[in-house]
């Protein structure tokens, strides 16, 4: 879907439509959940800082987040996916992988399909969505941010090459910025120059990771749409530019417990669990959790929660950190009962 939360907003209230609309909550603490293709002419990008936000687009219109009908209106969505297949695996409220190897509607390719669920969205929702066709999740899912917003992309099998090799070697899922250095750092540009390394030698510098990249610059992804996967944990984390001792780390810590709140609202079911990473400047990885019968109810419930399980971290005031961590896990459904918390965690 397109800008999704935006576009609804736009879509429910004509008053939006055509300007910079921006969906977060103001404030100091707040960050944006879905921005406006009109706001983001101005820069603006989910998961920002809304008082960034608001300096880059100051007469952006902010819009809370209503994620009881976001939710309505992804369940449209998904009826729609329903009538072409049964082999839906949702990413979040507003995306989707399909597989329409074989299709219900008896349509006699899969651009077809998209073409057709693209058209049902925008007849029946007044909504847009973009589409990516391939012969696999991993290449289907470049293609379908390829023409964006309103877009349809089709790789064929043919094509692949021609599409592939010339794209940045970050566009492949899991190169983040450290990758992506020790990967400039041996010339590996674009994903054609990741293709004339063999596999020993990513192997030897990437671990079973350099396997994954071996597969991804060939375009190869075996993995299967699978309907309904359960989210078992979602977290974020970030490296420090220097390695900084716990007390410095509270403002890291709020600022991607934000960032996890946002995230954490595209998923239907709710974590019972709070967990808090740090790595030492040793490499030494220390996790502490946080398990309740009620989830966190709010940003700063959750940013309260895990600077809490700061103060369980004791290993002396001259130790230093490279890394921060906060995430959620032991999802459960919305309507199950809740369980008694852990007691020794």
């Amino acid at each position: 879907m397109d800008a999704f939360y935006a576009s609804v907003e736009q879509r429910d209230d004509p008053q939006l439509r055509g300007k910079p609309v921006i969906v977060a909550w103001q404030g100091s603490r707040s960050v944006v959940c879905a921005a406006s293709y009109e706001a983001r002419a101005f820069g603006v990008r989910s998961a920002m800082p809304a008082v960034r936000a608001e300096r880059l687009c100051p007469g952006g219109t902010f819009v809370p987040p209503d994620f009881v009908r976001y939710r309505a209106v992804s369940q449209s969505v998904r009826e729609i996916f329903k009538r072409h297949t049964d082999l839906i695996e949702p990413l979040s409220l507003d995306e989707a992988y399909l597989d329409v190897t074989e299709n219900k509607t008896g349509l006699l390719t899969a651009t077809l399909v998209a073409r057709t669920i693209r058209e049902q969205i925008r007849q029946e929702l007044n909504l847009t969505a973009s589409a990516g066709v391939a012969t696999n999740k991993f290449l289907a899912k470049l293609a379908s941010d390829w023409r964006k917003p309103d877009g349809l992309f089709v790789v064929q099998p043919d094509d692949i090459d021609a599409f592939l090799l010339p794209l940045p070697v970050g566009r492949l899922p899991g190169v983040g910025k450290v990758t992506g250095e020790k990967l400039a750092k041996r010339g590996i540009q674009t994903v054609g120059d990741l293709r004339g390394i063999e596999l020993p030698s990513l192997e030897a510098d990437f671990g079973s990771y350099g396997v994954r990249l071996y597969d991804l610059s060939r375009g190869v992804d075996r993995s299967e749409v699978i309907p309904d996967r359960p989210t078992k944990s979602i977290s974020v984390e970030d490296t420090f530019e220097h390695d900084v001792p716990l007390a410095e780390t509270k403002v890291m810590i709020r600022r991607l417990a934000e960032k996890l709140w946002s995230a954490s609202r595209k998923e239907s079911r709710i974590a019972r669990t709070v967990v808090l990473k740090l790595k030492t400047s040793e490499f030494k990885i220390l996790t502490r959790s946080h398990t309740s019968s009620s989830p966190p109810s709010s940003c700063e419930e959750l940013t309260d929660i895990a600077l809490a399980l700061r103060e369980r971290v004791d290993l002396g005031p001259k130790q230093r950190f490279r890394l921060v961590g906060v995430g959620l896990s032991k999802f459960r459904e919305p309507e199950d009962p809740p369980s008694q918390p852990d007691l020794f965690e």
